[in-house]
């Protein structure tokens, strides 16, 4: 029988998210966790394996926090147009430090197959819930994508929007649903 597990994963995720929000995924490493988390090297590879793993299980527990998020917001017996559509409105409620910590996270992972793959099917199974045969699935379809690209302009860096811009780009893109 093996000792029982020793670290709290869910605080080991927090300090790494911690660390990813405040000085970018860059500088996540094994050494910086252990030495925030005070654990060791040993037990964190046991837990996580690799840093590719330690910043999947971030991305994972997020895309899983964010699909709660929409799902709280969205009634049981909604169709998967008004999911979709709950998802564009979640997007608009995501702050920003948020989102740079996420786009950072997906930028590295995708540098992976494993993840790659990972992250496709998530979208994929979001996109499947979109009908673009019809009018009101084609402009849900075209809200998901633009509040997607929002969502990585902005968490990447590559557009400077303020929360006010933000919100009128939302703005914009919520009139689609």
């Amino acid at each position: 029988m093996g000792r029982p597990r020793s670290i709290d994963r869910d605080r080991v995720l927090d300090i790494a998210e911690r660390i990813v929000r405040d000085d970018g995924a860059t500088v996540l490493t094994f050494d910086a966790v252990c030495k925030a988390a005070g654990i060791t090297k040993g037990g964190l590879q046991y837990c996580f394996g690799s840093k590719d793993d330690l910043l999947a299980a971030i991305a994972e527990r997020w895309m899983r926090g964010f699909d709660a998020e929409v799902a709280r917001h969205t009634p049981p017996d909604a169709t998967n147009l008004e999911r979709a559509s709950a998802y564009v409105r979640a997007s608009a409620r995501v702050d920003e430090a948020s989102q740079t910590k996420m786009a950072g996270m997906l930028v590295s992972l995708l540098q992976s197959p494993e993840h790659m793959e990972k992250a496709r099917g998530w979208y994929a199974a979001w996109l499947e819930r979109i009908d673009p045969g019809t009018e009101a699935g084609r402009r849900v379809r075209t809200a998901f994508l633009a509040a997607e690209g929002a969502f990585f302009l902005r968490g990447l860096g590559l557009i400077d929007l303020d929360q006010a811009g933000w919100d009128d780009v939302f703005d914009d893109i919520l009139k689609l649903v």
